[in-house]
């Protein structure tokens, strides 16, 4: 155990270094009886266990990811960070990544969980393309900031910061990324060395509050921004999720996996499913869940992208499912008599009208 490890350990219950399902269970608990709103506005810490890195290098990398992603990566720049997916030919995402550029190499960030596969899928491409995939997440340490005093803090160390979300700089103590603002609070991410993290963390976590990184999933939800996960890989275009809305999507690059069918989505007809914010009352929420509406009991109207205990015992989610069951009728989790879905607003707005 390193010693940033260490630190967190003492502090906080964390999930460092084990992702099993009860631990797992523990911490999430455990967030939710620590860490509250003033902590969000005031600063936290987290470490993010749960992510990891793939990194791409080589004269072909920009061109080859440009072409297997859903976003512009030839223009992506040193100074920006941005959100891209990965597609099936049926164009369903097999994964969402922030991804940036540091130096010659692109980094993909994804769950740790669907970094094996998704490496192998992207290798499966490189053919004679000078392109080098690294599973990168053991020589870097990934931390969430948040609030007034990460602010302050992360101006003390770094000499430029991230003014606006998904701008990013770089310097020897690593690479800063603003991601997106949640109740008016800016976030941050930190990737950095283990080095770096074991002579900084001590005094960052005198200033911010150490927590889990269950907190930064929490976050991430009330962000909007969808993560996909092994129990959702290939159940969504990214309209369905709202991926267009957040910047995933550029509609104007060439061709990539599912281009065809996720244009087709946006151009022709009317969005008939997207992705909502919504709070149950139930003992277990988990991705893949699917929900059900009465006005139709038969069949399933939507599915849970991403779940997470909240403040204050319940459970907040992102859920994926057809608007006119959203507008006309109750939502219930699991089954039609399951726990009823409440629904709030999300950060960003949006119509079921094709732009």
């Amino acid at each position: 155990m390193n010693d940033w490890e260490k630190y967190f350990s003492q502090q906080t219950v964390s999930t460092i270094g084990n992702e099993n399902s009860a631990h797992a269970d523990f911490a999430s608990h455990a967030f939710a009886s620590q860490f509250t709103p003033d902590d969000i506005r005031s600063g936290f810490i987290a470490p993010l266990t749960d992510l990891g890195l793939i990194g791409v290098s080589g004269e072909d990398a920009a061109n080859f990811l440009h072409n297997q992603l859903t976003n512009d990566i030839e223009h992506l720049d040193q100074f920006t960070s941005r959100l891209a997916g990965y597609c099936s030919p049926k164009g369903r995402l097999l994964a969402t990544f922030l991804i940036w550029q540091t130096g010659d190499t692109y980094f993909l960030q994804l769950p740790r969980d669907l970094l094996a596969g998704i490496q192998k899928r992207l290798h499966m491409f490189v053919m004679r393309a000078k392109v080098k995939l690294l599973e990168a997440s053991d020589h870097y340490v990934l931390f969430g900031l948040g609030g007034k005093a990460a602010t302050t803090v992360l101006s003390s160390e770094f000499s430029v910061l991230p003014d606006r979300p998904y701008a990013k700089s770089d310097s020897a103590l690593g690479t800063i990324i603003r991601v997106a603002d949640v109740f008016g609070s800016p976030r941050y991410q930190w990737i950095t060395t283990r080095e770096n993290a074991n002579n900084i963390c001590p005094s960052l976590c005198k200033v911010l509050k150490p927590t889990t990184n269950n907190a930064w999933r929490f976050l991430e939800i009330h962000t909007g921004v969808p993560q996909i996960t092994l129990a959702t890989q290939e159940k969504f275009v990214p309209q369905m999720i709202n991926f267009e809305l957040i910047g995933g999507v550029n509609f104007k690059k060439g061709c990539y996996p599912g281009q065809e069918i996720v244009a087709r989505s946006q151009y022709l007809g009317k969005l008939k499913r997207r992705m909502l914010l919504a709070s149950v009352e139930s003992a277990s929420v988990s991705p893949g869940m699917e929900v059900f509406s009465q006005n139709d009991p038969e069949q399933p109207c939507g599915m849970v992208v991403n779940a997470e205990l909240n403040m204050t015992g319940t459970v907040d989610c992102l859920v994926e499912l057809k608007i006119a069951e959203a507008e006309g009728s109750a939502i219930h989790l699991e089954s039609p008599t399951g726990p009823r879905l409440s629904f709030t607003a999300l950060p960003y707005p949006f119509t079921t009208d094709n732009d």
